[in-house]
């Protein structure tokens, strides 16, 4: 009889007083005492509503609903799926939402819903995922933005492979100390591929110059990204540089006279296909013969293994003694002589050169500091 009076009502109710009344229904519902027959009529009401033609009907009753965990679910949902200021009501705060929902709703619904449902807080890990996935660079920028959010490194990964190419996207994705060591270099090659693409850069320099820029520029960032990786994740950095072409002879040679010996072992490992522990060993105690094997393993030409096996034994040298900077330097007094040019070392004795004069301008520039500190 309680349903059958309201339903009679509010067919000749005016629009205000049916958004008074579905307010009071819904409160009703959650917090006044009720049987169970009343309980279930009120919930028949509630669901009527839904097909109110008036959206500030429905809206008064999502806000009597939206914060409780024990709104009617069938008419959450349904209310999350109305137009976008009736649906941002229960989607951004609604309990009753579980993270299946959210997911379905992000996959079936406008952007505009997948940017609320990336602003709602403590969004779960799924939920982030899926918008990671399949979000546009607004919502995903919402997503980065929301501090609370469960944003698992494989979402920020997922996020770089897909969205890395926008520089708002990228500049989020960088201040996470959670960003895996791969997708960084991901966004570092997106950066040089913006900076070889600018207009400044396109009209004040030779395109042989920017690619020679650029290319220098990109595997600085990846040796210094190698030298900061977590243990963790040396395996996924070093695959993700061997599938992308960028463990070269230079590039290992680098990483090894700057000192990235971890990450250096890791690569090692990879190429040899030796386990972690015996390639370890031979780097820390090994004997010639059996760094050379090493290198050899790796896929390394005798010429350019031997610049590796002096440089490993340089390298415990200096480890002993705590001098690191000047391993580059000692390997082009024993290496570089005029019939080296055309021998196939010679792209590694040009990176090595590269390194000892970049040693040569740090150690002047510290020489200099604290001359200026003394003075």
């Amino acid at each position: 009889m309680i349903v059958q009076a309201f339903l009679r009502w509010a067919e000749t109710a005016r629009t205000a007083e049916r958004a008074k009344a579905a307010n009071a229904l819904g409160r009703a519902y959650l917090h006044s005492p009720m049987g169970g027959e009343q309980h279930r009529a009120a919930g028949l009401a509630m669901t009527y509503l839904l097909d109110d033609p008036s959206p500030h009907v429905r809206l008064a009753l999502a806000e009597a609903l939206a914060y409780s965990p024990n709104a009617p679910r069938a008419v959450i949902v349904c209310l999350a799926e109305d137009q976008p200021e009736i649906a941002c009501t229960v989607i951004a705060c609604s309990p009753v939402l579980t993270e299946n929902d959210l997911v379905d709703l992000a996959g079936r619904s406008d952007s505009l819903t997948r940017g609320m449902i990336a602003a709602r807080p403590n969004l779960s890990r799924g939920v982030a995922a899926a918008i990671a996935e399949i979000g546009d660079e607004c919502e995903v920028t919402i997503l980065l933005e929301n501090e609370t959010a469960a944003i698992t490194r494989v979402s920020l990964r997922r996020i770089a492979e897909r969205i890395g190419h926008c520089c708002e996207i990228r500049n989020l994705l960088l201040e996470r100390d959670a960003l895996p060591a791969d997708a960084r270099h991901m966004l570092v090659n997106h950066i040089t591929a913006a900076l070889a693409g600018s207009g400044l850069v396109r009209t004040s320099m030779a395109p042989a110059r920017i690619e020679h820029m650029t290319r220098e520029a990109g595997e600085a960032a990846a040796v210094a990204i190698a030298g900061t990786v977590l243990q963790e994740e040396i395996p996924g950095l070093v695959e993700h540089l061997r599938t992308a072409g960028r463990l070269t002879p230079a590039f290992l040679i680098h990483a090894l006279c700057s000192g990235k010996v971890d990450f250096f072992a890791g690569a090692m490992v990879s190429l040899s296909g030796l386990d972690d522990r015996r390639v370890r060993a031979i780097l820390a105690t090994g004997r010639m013969h059996a760094v050379r094997a090493l290198f050899e393993a790796s896929g390394l030409g005798r010429d350019i293994a031997a610049v590796f096996v002096e440089a490993v034994f340089l390298w415990r040298k200096a480890a002993a003694t705590g001098a690191l900077d000047n391993i580059a330097g000692l390997l082009l007094e024993k290496f570089q002589r005029p019939d080296m040019q055309l021998s196939p070392v010679s792209d590694l004795l040009d990176m090595i050169e590269k390194l000892h004069r970049l040693e040569v301008r740090l150690s002047a520039r510290s020489y200099a500091n604290g001359v200026s500190l003394a003075a």
